[in-house]
Order: structure tokens, then C-alpha cells, then sequence
């Protein structure tokens, strides 16, 4: 039997939650704790060649992608070079998990359009503030994430013979 007093949600809601669940930072979230991020998301719409972020600005948002291509660039000498594509169902600017974090690379729209939800530092932090669990998870998740970037930038570095020295990231 359902709980009279447990809360109900908009078929709206629940597309949201299905989105979100495709997501790394809310994949092990239910429903109730997704709702949590809801009131806190702001929907926006960028053109090509928009930049989103730049390098080096303070991480102030957290960015889910519901329509559109984005590419992550990194200023190498003079010019920008791409370390990652990111597409429809993917999250971008996820240091804003952290507190007081600088963007690592420059977030800028590839594709004609770009849908995207934006979810406030502020209120991510107010959120985890409030809900230990919820903060839990998604701290989880982004040391899978970061987890999974070293191992791709290690064996890019033994595929590369060295030519740069790992040595230096540690430094």
C-alpha cells in the first residue's frame, strides 16, 4: 500500500529524474533525494561558439547537458586544444562539487544550440550542508570520475612514449 503522506511527483519531475539518472553525479540518487537539486536548476540555452567557462574562473555551477555539444579545452601555448567532447546526458564544471575550486579548461558550445541546466555552487553546497547522504554520493561519484580521468591520462601518457613528463603533475 502507498504512503498517503509520502510525497508525489509531476510527470515533469519524473522526466527529470530519468534524465538525472543517466547522469554520473546522480546515477546512485532515488527520486526524493534528485528532487533535493529541482528548485535549484536554472534551464539556458547557448549559441555556437559561446563560451560557457573559462579556465581558471571560479566553479560556480555545476552543468547537465539536455541538448547540444560542448567541448573541454585546455590553453596549450597559444592555442586551445580539445581534451574532451561532451554530448547530451553528460555533466561539465563538476569541480563545482568543491569548494573554492578554479576551472581546470574552458567550456565552450560546438554544436548550432546547446540546452543546458545550470545548478548553483550556492545551492549545491546548501544542499549538501543539509543532507550528509546526498553529498556522500556525489563525492563518491566524482572521485569515480577523476578515478577514471587518471587512468586515461596514464595510459595516454605510456601510448605517448613520454613525451611529456608525468613526473611534473605531481610536483
Amino acid at each position: 500500500m502507498r504512503n498517503p503522506f509520502s510525497k508525489t511527483y509531476s510527470p515533469e519531475d519524473h522526466e527529470m529524474f530519468d534524465f538525472l539518472s543517466q547522469i554520473k553525479f546522480f546515477e546512485s540518487m532515488k527520486n526524493k533525494e534528485m528532487a533535493r537539486f529541482l528548485p535549484a536548476m536554472h534551464h539556458r540555452t547557448y549559441k555556437r561558439d559561446e563560451v560557457v567557462f573559462f579556465s581558471k574562473d571560479p566553479s560556480q555551477a555545476l552543468y547537465l547537458v539536455k541538448r547540444g555539444q560542448i567541448t573541454l579545452t585546455i590553453d596549450v601555448r597559444d592555442t586551445f586544444e580539445t581534451i574532451l567532447e561532451i554530448k547530451k546526458g553528460e555533466a561539465f564544471g563538476e569541480n563545482s562539487l568543491l569548494e573554492n575550486a578554479k576551472r581546470t579548461y574552458t567550456a565552450i558550445i560546438v554544436s548550432e544550440e546547446a540546452d543546458l541546466i545550470v545548478i548553483p555552487y550556492y545551492a549545491i553546497q546548501e544542499i549538501f550542508s543539509s543532507n550528509p547522504k546526498i553529498k556522500a554520493k556525489m563525492m563518491t561519484s566524482l572521485a569515480e570520475y577523476y578515478n577514471e580521468n587518471n587512468q586515461r591520462l596514464f595510459k595516454s601518457y605510456r601510448e605517448s612514449f613520454g613525451f611529456f613528463s608525468l613526473r611534473q603533475m605531481f610536483e
